[in-house]
């Protein structure tokens, strides 16, 4: 990419940007703009994110010391051009590939990513214990957490500007309001922050109290409690309520226009010299300088490899291919409502994402977006359940981790029937560590009364969601399923019900059993087949279920081989071939096993094909455990 005789070229790290005359962050942050279209065009990504954010970064980068000033993204989706103006331009090609930079700030990266952010919600209380840190050791430093409209909906968020605004320190929280996450944004917050932006009274009253504000501020001490107190008076008055913000013991300023890079620098720039935790409000819009992207901000979310000169996405023809386990999904439910009206879908924010959207296109007083709040979603799920409804919580894997405590105290104590799919099970790709689904198999199995099962298949995923909701399966039942294609084409089969806790054969053996859980069993299908030829003899039983086990399917297996491989696409520590080796042990059978799945580390970004090859039970990795295995 071209950047030779521009301003961008000559930026390697902000201290370079600082040298910059003010008139010239315009032209800047054009350049920027373009770098990143450019960028994303070839080399997918997030996009909109960054895009409605550059002028906010170019002017954060401009007014605060950093890295020794700490800026947090949160969603760090939003962090492309950071890390451009941060020393990453020129490897900026790899970002989210294999062994490349990481698509989310990341401290392992970059003294200029802070904080790594790749769930939402986190950035405030972060921020709060570094500001508390820096005045405990007399340091003169500025902490600026930049905080999405849809991140602020969690309640972490909340927490920590409770905290925050009673702890008193220099602290200055950026709320980057454009109206939409991934899909738009739902709930109070959504309309409160609508009232804000829309009060034309308020909007003409702001400068006149900026302008105040500015000017007491060279008074001293009590002019300054004042004007502070005036300022509140004004704002609460205008909007005819208490301001939230205000209320929670932050100083708020704005709105402002957050593509107007001069004048927020000059508001940056007052900002520093106000003691205490402040809060600006900037009005963004998603997908800012890039038509098509601000036109359909959901589909430019993460779109892809596009022609950015025709805004043409570039989809490779899926006619007569399997579905996506998630749109497997979303088809699913939206039949199994039809019959059961009983049944509810809920999902945190993602109701694209997880195709929801379905559903709440055909039954919208049945389907709930909660916005980023996966703990509440858990507990509004048990809620409903306790009356009698049946909710499939629909929730990624790598986020219903934040709502563990929720799924064990509020639905399992409670054997509230409750239906957890979760999606994104697995190596997910390029989001990279922090959006793998991992730790699901291992911390769900852990949980008294919690049924826990994976499809090999979209058919066997309708059939499961077909019998999690049976009245006598009344209970916690989670189905999770990975990323990507459900294997078959021919999927939308008659629902069936599968016995709780039962496996299947898939081929019979006698020199070796292979255990797999879930999709990677068609994996193991192609090995055994291939290994056939050679005159191999491999038992396959796709277990699907992680707790209950099959007990008799597995005492059959352990009084017949001697040699087990099993398999799973979840942390090996823990997880189902640790519930294997648990079963051996306390049934007293003796055995080689051989465990195949994620290793005992944080596996970064790639193609799902490069992890799981890296994580060695891809197809050539089982056909190679099982040769080493029968060489002993």
């Amino acid at each position: 990419m071209n950047t030779e005789g521009s301003l961008l070229s000559g930026i390697v790290t902000p201290e370079d940007l600082r040298k910059l005359d003010q008139t010239e962050l315009v032209r800047l942050s054009n350049e920027l703009r373009q770098f990143i279209i450019d960028s994303v065009s070839t080399n997918p990504g997030h996009f909109g994110a960054s895009l409605g954010v550059v002028e906010l970064t170019v002017a954060l980068h401009y007014v605060f010391n950093t890295p020794y000033d700490k800026i947090i993204w949160d969603v760090g989706h939003q962090a492309y051009g950071h890390k451009i103006l941060t020393g990453r331009r020129e490897i900026f090609s790899t970002n989210r590939k294999y062994k490349g930079i990481s698509g989310f700030p990341k401290m392992a990266e970059s003294e200029y990513d802070a904080f790594g952010t790749g769930h939402s919600s986190t950035s405030i209380s972060a921020a709060l214990g570094m500001a508390v840190a820096a005045r405990r050791k007399g340091e003169n430093r500025q902490v600026v957490a930049i905080i999405g409209d849809g991140a602020m909906t969690a309640g972490e968020a909340f927490e920590g500007l409770n905290n925050a605004g009673t702890a008193k320190s220099d602290l200055i929280v950026i709320l980057n309001d454009n109206n939409i996450a991934i899909d738009p944004n739902v709930g109070a917050l959504k309309e409160y922050l609508l009232d804000i932006t829309t009060s034309s009274s308020y909007n003409r009253f702001r400068n006149r109290v900026w302008n105040f504000l500015g000017r007491a501020g060279k008074m001293g001490p009590r002019a300054r409690t004042l004007a502070a107190q005036l300022e509140a008076g004004f704002k609460s008055t205008i909007l005819d309520r208490s301001n939230l913000f205000e209320g929670m013991g932050f100083r708020y300023f704005g709105p402002i226009d957050g593509h107007d890079v001069m004048h927020l620098v000059k508001v940056l720039g007052d900002l520093k010299k106000i003691p205490g935790p402040k809060l600006l409000h900037c009005l963004t819009v998603k997908g800012k300088g890039y038509k098509h992207a601000e036109e359909n901000q959901t589909a430019w979310h993460a779109p892809g490899i596009f022609d950015k000169d025709t805004g043409e996405i570039i989809t490779v023809s899926s006619e007569g291919a399997p579905p996506l386990y998630q749109d497997v999904f979303g088809r699913s439910i939206v039949e199994l409502a039809a019959k059961n009206e009983k049944i509810a879908g809920i999902t945190p924010a993602m109701p694209t994402g997880c195709s929801l959207c379905y559903m709440m296109k055909e039954f919208p007083q049945r389907t709930f977006d909660v916005g980023i709040a996966e703990q509440h979603a858990v507990t509004f799920s048990a809620g409903l359940a306790t009356q009698g409804m049946i909710p499939f919580c629909n929730i990624y894997s790598s986020f219903i981790q934040r709502a563990y405590d929720q799924v064990i105290h509020d639905v399992a104590l409670q054997k509230l029937h409750v239906v957890f799919c979760i999606d994104r099970g697995g190596l997910v790709g390029s989001d990279g560590a922090t959006h793998h689904g991992f730790f699901d198999l291992a911390f769900l199995r852990t949980i008294p009364n919690m049924i826990v099962s994976a499809p090999m298949n979209g058919v066997e995923l309708r059939n499961l969601m077909y019998t999690a909701q049976l009245e006598k399966n009344a209970g916690p039942f989670s189905i999770r399923y990975p990323r990507g294609s459900s294997v078959l084409a021919d999927w939308q089969k008659p629902f069936e019900e599968i016995p709780v806790g039962k496996a299947r054969v898939i081929t019979e053996g006698k020199d070796l059993a292979i255990l797999s859980i879930g999709h990677p069993g068609n994996d193991v299908a192609a090995a055994v087949s291939k290994l056939s030829k050679e005159g191999i003899s491999i038992m396959h039983c796709d277990m699907r279920f992680a707790a209950p086990l099959d007990r008799e399917m597995l005492h059959l297996v352990f009084r017949n081989f001697r040699k087990v491989i099993t398999i799973e696409d979840g942390v090996l520590k823990g997880g189902f071939g640790s519930a294997v080796i648990e079963f051996m042990c306390d049934n007293v059978y003796v055995a080689d096993v051989k465990r195949l799945g994620i290793p005992d580390y944080f596996v970064e970004q790639g193609s799902q094909e490069e992890l799981i090859r890296e994580c060695g039970y891809d197809r050539e990795g089982i056909e190679k455990a099982v040769r080493e295995m029968l060489k002993k």
